[in-house]
């Protein structure tokens, strides 16, 4: 079986890189990690009127999906320009919702999470914080055996990924379903925009990392020449070229065994590339200064949000 994206898919993921190129999106993610999220909240409403949150919204409730694979596709983009916020949980929540039938739930909040007026946060279970709860418009819990809204939020703490806000949600509210079936929604459509996320996050790495190798001279040789470091860029490109097929075909089955799959080869290859990236960078790969650092805690981050690398390996075992 092939895993090529047609006409229309690449030209949705070129529409979504140039509108993020034309964006200063470094000098967001600085904003919101200092907890200033207008610029965010903007970022976050162009992506909205370019479909993005529409995708895992039933056409029912005024989204275009669920369309699993673009998705994937424009989530790659997101984590190539290190958007900030709670993307991957607000896929996550439109999944829960959409798994809950035709509730007054899923009436009131879709069409806002579609539109971009709802930004949506979840706190996993045995997990104690929800992404950017002080951000968010809706933030969802586990608790006593369903999933409730919350009231408000608590402390947030600093994350190895400054734009990752760890929140406490506030106080369990109302009940929105106890449905194992929203359960396993909510967590295949974080996972898959988890593993898209750290994919393109890992491709930003390496580009970078390219184009620092034939700049950086060393003896006056450049030191993207050295054979050395052409074996090392080239295990990190394998291991994304690997990754790919792999989150597309779980896109197409959303399967949980696929899924972890996805999510552990994209994770790990784009932690493998973060640390490429930072030796081959040298001492200035340690500055936060440099924006490349915002991409390599992302993909610290990354690798252990919606399914550790221990986890996901079970789950395929299994």
């Amino acid at each position: 079986m092939r895993f090529l994206l047609d006409d229309e898919q690449r030209e949705f993921a070129r529409s979504l890189d140039a509108m993020l190129t034309a964006t200063d999106v470094p000098a967001v993610v600085r904003s919101w990690g200092a907890g200033d999220f207008t610029a965010g909240r903007a970022l976050w409403s162009r992506l909205a009127d370019a479909g993005v949150f529409a995708l895992a919204v039933p056409e029912a409730y005024e989204g275009v999906g669920p369309l699993p694979v673009e998705l994937a596709v424009a989530y790659v983009e997101l984590g190539r320009h290190a958007v900030p916020g709670p993307v991957v949980e607000t896929a996550a929540v439109a999944g829960l919702l959409a798994a809950t039938g035709d509730s007054a739930h899923a009436k009131q909040l879709l069409p806002g999470i579609a539109s971009g007026s709802v930004m949506a946060t979840v706190k996993a279970p045995g997990g104690p914080y929800a992404l950017d709860a002080e951000a968010a418009d809706l933030t969802i819990t586990f608790a006593d055996g369903g999933l409730h809204t919350c009231t408000g939020h608590g402390p947030t703490h600093r994350s190895a990924d400054p734009a990752r806000r760890l929140t406490e949600p506030g106080a369990p509210a109302e009940l929105l379903t106890q449905d194992r079936a929203a359960f396993a929604a909510t967590d295949a459509w974080g996972t898959l925009a988890a593993a898209a996320q750290a994919l393109g996050v890992g491709r930003a790495l390496l580009d970078r990392t390219v184009a620092y190798v034939k700049q950086r001279k060393q003896f006056g040789t450049e030191i993207g020449t050295f054979q050395t470091v052409k074996h090392q860029l080239a295990d990190t490109l394998v291991k994304l070229e690997f990754a790919t097929p792999l989150l597309y075909g779980a896109a197409l089955t959303m399967t949980r065994a696929d899924l972890a799959a996805a999510k552990l080869t994209a994770s790990e290859a784009a932690y493998h590339a973060s640390r490429t990236a930072l030796q081959l960078h040298g001492a200035i790969g340690y500055t936060e200064e440099l924006d490349l650092s915002l991409w390599i805690r992302k993909a610290q981050a990354l690798r252990t949000a919606w399914g550790t690398p221990s986890a996901c390996r079970k789950r395929v075992l299994a």
